[in-house]
């Protein structure tokens, strides 16, 4: 088979490829996408748009920009927009929260002008971010509108009928299926389509997160700290909250990475860093969904950040660190404190060098 090295492959995809099945189509689509930093994109989403790091003109970035309006999702908006669901109360009582998910077949820019044949939730990678709180009747219906069986497979707890598997959950094209469960453990959490072949239907992009805030009155003992993770309370909003996906692709199909990233996009947040207030304390909800490698990582400069395994502590499982690894599935919260720093750029990435330099390479924009 036609093989050129991951960096080679990363490195120029200026051609769109409408299809890149072929070894020696994908290879020759992305030979230069690593080339210098490009100017700052406009301010959307919610952030404003930053700056290139003094001296990055000489470093790995990719060349033009992705057409996130194409794509239908931007890796920027992607950090904060917590979907919610519909929130209705049963004859109990009970708060119960609906989401419609729909899996699409979708042509993804995944580097500037490398389309990609993803299979998404939503239309999107990762999917809707799913949020809710501990305690919360979950019910997610969920229509297959891809050519392949699909699943939804939650990480949580739950009756084996709702684990979305191949004998319990999984939708043919066309069809139905609605999962329901309790909202438990509170943490960070995720699904994925666990349809077979696995590794097929997760690399091609078939996953999202799944954040179950504590309830506070379930823990009287660490209300506060409850409270500041709960989404609307009034200790929550004192606090800055992100969620960053870390995923790979497989461009060229033959098992092994070339494109790396933090929500998707290869750069995005260096050629647009994410701004951060220093008032504010930083809470990162850190997912590692990446396929074909047995680990990655993330690593912060100039600062240090308390870390929950999982999410499923309010106390922390890693106290100051700079970097932390996750195997695939796994994930956790950071939080980090920038009030004692002067304002300016600071560089976070994996801690994989290949992996920096093939996309997972991102700034914070301290103010």
């Amino acid at each position: 088979m036609f093989s050129i090295p991951k960096r080679r492959l990363l490195a120029g995809a200026g051609v769109s490829l409408g299809a890149i099945a072929a070894p020696l189509a994908a290879s020759v689509a992305v030979r230069s996408a690593l080339g210098q930093a490009q100017p700052p994109a406009a301010s959307h989403g919610g952030h404003q748009a930053g700056h290139s790091a003094p001296g990055m003109e000489g470093e790995n970035a990719v060349i033009g920009q992705v057409d996130h309006a194409r794509n239908g999702f931007d890796p920027h908006e992607i950090l904060t927009d917590w979907d919610v669901g519909e929130v209705t109360t049963d004859a109990q009582g009970r708060r119960v929260r609906e989401w419609l998910v729909t899996a699409v077949d979708k042509e993804v820019e995944v580097a500037p002008g490398l389309m990609f044949p993803a299979w998404t939730f939503n239309g999107r990678i990762p999917g809707p971010t799913l949020r809710c709180t501990e305690g919360d009747r979950l019910r997610v219906v969920f229509n297959n509108g891809s050519a392949h069986p699909h699943t939804m497979h939650f990480h949580g707890i739950h009756s084996w009928r709702m684990d979305g598997v191949s004998y319990a959950g999984l939708v043919q094209p066309g069809g139905t299926f609605t999962y329901e469960f309790d909202a438990k453990p509170f943490g960070c959490h995720l699904y994925h389509c666990h349809a077979l072949p696995l590794k097929r239907h997760i690399h091609k992009g078939m996953y999202g997160a799944f954040i179950v805030d504590p309830d506070p009155a379930r823990h009287p003992d660490a209300i506060a700290v409850a409270e500041s993770r709960l989404l609307g309370s009034g200790r929550n909003a004192e606090w800055q909250e992100i969620m960053i996906c870390m995923n790979a692709f497989d461009t060229n199909f033959d098992d092994e990475n070339e494109i790396y990233a933090a929500n998707t996009i290869p750069f995005a947040y260096q050629q647009k860093p994410i701004r951060v207030e220093r008032g504010r304390k930083l809470r990162i909800y850190l997912v590692n969904i990446t396929e074909f490698d047995p680990i990655n990582s993330f690593h912060v400069h100039g600062n240090f950040f308390d870390y929950y395994d999982h999410g499923t502590t309010l106390t922390p499982t890693s106290r100051m660190v700079d970097t932390i690894m996750q195997c695939q599935g796994q994930r956790g919260i950071i939080e980090m404190d920038w009030s004692e720093h002067e304002p300016g750029q600071y560089m976070f990435h994996a801690h994989q060098s290949e992996f920096a330099e093939l996309g997972w390479m991102s700034h914070f924009e301290v103010v």
